[in-house]
């Protein structure tokens, strides 16, 4: 089979082409595995994490991609929950212990075991790929594949940020960063809290615009103050910087809703602005997203099929994947990347 593969850790600054065209074998599905054929799979930031070592996977060469929509095209015989052609998509949690305190209680996102598709397993930019059935998820049959495959990764982590704000309709929130995962909250925020006010953050003028577009009532630079005071703001930026202007943007009270992975250290100096009293004083909280658990992609899966949740989505071929990560990292965004790999 094809597949892009990342055989190191890599400057992105100094190295445009980080993942070569291979020719692997074909996996062969173990125990309580399937085999998917992919049909596409989403270019996420955390690539780039991963390209350059912030998250670095457990080894090389390996295969990135944890956005992945296919069809099953093999069973191990263990299976019977799902069937031969059943279409369905895997996400960044590709499996975790299952039996320590935090999957005992809905938290297996934060569990220690926690494996990470694309980049402690192989991943989907690749023909084929296998999975954990009790890992994969139903597709719903009113979203295509370039559309659901953004959605288990951009919109179920973006869904997690969401409910952690703790927002009740009406009140102002605000976007930090306007890319895949932000313009699907917002599409989410226009349904669920029709009365709330959304304000965007975005150093990319497109994206403002695109912002606007989409339902924003205002939009500025990340460094800008906006016109209100937020109750809540979710970060989907990689860097520092704008870190320090939501806090001063944040309503007494408020919540800051850090959706990132890993933080880039290039800008880490601008951490030292921190002022204790504008930034921090008055309650202001700071909660990051940690990965996401089985519910929140099929919960958003839900949601987003009775929206329905149309993401803006931008097409490559497999052999495009590192035109479409360079794109992302020279912040090129509008909406989701998506690469379109068996017809």
């Amino acid at each position: 089979m094809k597949a892009m593969v990342l055989n190191s850790i890599v400057d992105l600054e100094k190295q445009l082409n980080p993942l070569q065209l291979a020719e692997l074998p074909m996996p062969d599905p173990k125990e309580n595995e399937v085999l998917i054929k992919i049909s596409v799979c989403g270019v996420c930031h955390t690539e780039l994490d991963e390209i350059e070592g912030r998250t670095p996977p457990a080894y090389f060469p390996i295969i990135l991609g944890h956005q992945v929509v296919g069809e099953i095209v093999e069973l191990s015989p263990t299976v019977d929950s799902l069937r031969i052609g059943d279409r369905v998509g895997v996400a960044w949690i590709f499996s975790s212990c299952g039996n320590c305190k935090f999957c005992q209680s809905g938290l297996e996102n934060l569990c220690d075991a926690f494996v990470a598709t694309g980049r402690d397993v192989h991943g989907g930019y690749a023909e084929y790929m296998t999975a954990h059935h009790q890992f994969v998820h139903p597709i719903p049959v009113n979203l295509s594949d370039m559309d659901a495959a953004p959605l288990l990764c951009a919109g179920a982590i973006g869904y997690r940020s969401l409910k952690l704000t703790g927002l009740e309709n009406g009140q102002n929130l605000g976007l930090t960063g306007f890319g895949a995962s932000a313009h699907l909250v917002m599409k989410m925020v226009r349904y669920e809290f029709p009365d709330t006010k959304v304000f965007v953050f975005a150093r990319n003028e497109k994206e403002r615009v695109f912002a606007k577009e989409l339902g924003a009532v205002w939009s500025g630079d990340t460094t800008d103050m906006a016109p209100e005071k937020l109750n809540a703001i979710i970060d989907t930026t990689p860097v520092w910087k704008p870190i320090v202007m939501a806090l001063e943007n944040l309503e007494k009270g408020g919540r800051l809703i850090i959706n990132s992975i890993r933080k880039e250290s290039k800008d880490l100096n601008y951490l030292q602005q921190l002022s204790y009293p504008d930034h921090l004083w008055m309650e202001k909280e700071i909660k990051s997203v940690a990965n996401v658990t089985r519910e929140d992609v099929r919960a958003f899966l839900s949601l987003a099929s009775k929206i329905p949740i149309n993401p803006f989505v931008q097409e490559y071929a497999l052999e495009d994947a590192n035109k479409a990560l360079l794109e992302l990292k020279q912040g090129k965004i509008k909406g989701a990347k998506v690469l379109k790999i068996n017809q």
